[in-house]
C-alpha cells in the first residue's frame, strides 16, 4: 500500500512538472513571437514555437522528470505549448503590444 502511494505521488509530480514546463514554454514562445514577428502572417512565429517545443524534450530528460517519451507525451507537450502560444500571441497581437 505504501509503494502505491509513492508511485501515485511520483506520477502526479511528473504530470504537474511537465504541464508547468509546457505552459511556460508556450507563453515564452508567444512573447518571443510577438517580439520577433512583424505580423500574424510571419512564419518566424511558428519557427519560435517549434524551437521551444523541441527544446523541452532534452530539458525534461536531463532533469530526470521524464525517462522516456511516449507518443502521448509528445502530443501533450506539443498541444499544450501550441495552445498557450496561440492564446498569448493572439492577446499580444490584438492589443498591438510592441517590443
Amino acid at each position: 500500500m505504501a509503494t502505491e502511494a509513492v508511485e501515485q505521488r511520483s506520477a502526479h509530480i511528473r504530470a504537474v512538472t511537465v504541464t508547468a514546463v509546457c505552459s511556460l514554454a508556450g507563453i515564452g514562445a508567444g512573447i518571443a513571437s510577438a517580439a520577433l514577428a512583424s505580423d500574424a502572417g510571419d512564419p518566424i512565429a511558428l519557427v519560435v514555437l517549434g524551437a521551444l517545443v523541441l527544446v523541452q524534450f532534452p530539458v525534461l530528460k536531463v532533469t530526470g522528470i521524464v525517462e522516456e517519451f511516449s507518443t502521448k507525451d509528445k502530443l501533450f507537450i506539443g498541444f499544450m505549448s501550441f495552445c498557450l502560444w496561440f492564446v498569448t500571441w493572439g492577446i499580444l497581437l490584438t492589443t498591438e503590444v510592441t517590443f
